[in-house]
């Protein structure tokens, strides 16, 4: 569902993706989500104790920082053109939303490894479903993108902040 609430955010705020930015953003969250418990997993007992510690802490960071852009972006002056050329679907902007969208499955990966439960088809399902869900967001943003662009913008970044502190409070 975070994978889906930041698509959606993010389409919104680009006023709808392309086909191309589209499958970017779902194969990189697919991928997180599936790598992710992986990682964990692997990670076994070993990081578990300093892991469940900060995962929460790291998610609503980089999700109010990449929020946070957002809304100063809304808020500013800027030319569209500028705007436009800003794209979430690329670079260190898409590391770090597929990195805070994924967090949590670290968690569960190392949960998983604690109850000695397999993970790769776990892992599998969830990756292919949290990529099916960024398509579906990414297709539903591209309705409300009709919005104006700096609110859409502006909403997108609340829905991101909302997402890390829902993660805080699930944790705290």
């Amino acid at each position: 569902m975070d994978a889906f609430a930041v698509s959606l955010g993010v389409s919104a705020a680009k006023k709808g993706l392309t086909s191309k930015q589209t499958v970017r953003l779902s194969l990189a969250f697919g991928f997180f989500q599936f790598f992710m418990p992986v990682l964990g997993w692997s990670a076994g007992l070993r990081i578990l104790v300093h892991i469940q510690a900060v995962d929460h802490w790291i998610a609503f960071g980089l999700l109010c920082l990449v929020g946070g852009r957002m809304i100063g972006g809304a808020a500013t002056t800027r030319n569209e053109k500028a705007k436009e050329n800003c794209d979430p679907t690329s670079g260190w902007m898409l590391f770090l939303l597929s990195i805070a969208t994924s967090i949590d499955a670290l968690a569960l990966g190392l949960s998983f490894a604690l109850l000695g439960q397999a993970m790769l088809l776990p892992a599998v399902i969830i990756g292919f479903v949290a990529g099916a869900m960024t398509a579906l967001g990414a297709r539903l943003g591209r309705f409300s993108g009709s919005i104006s662009g700096r609110w859409a913008e502006f909403f997108g970044g609340l829905v991101l902040l909302s997402i890390g502190v829902k993660i805080l409070i699930d944790h705290l």
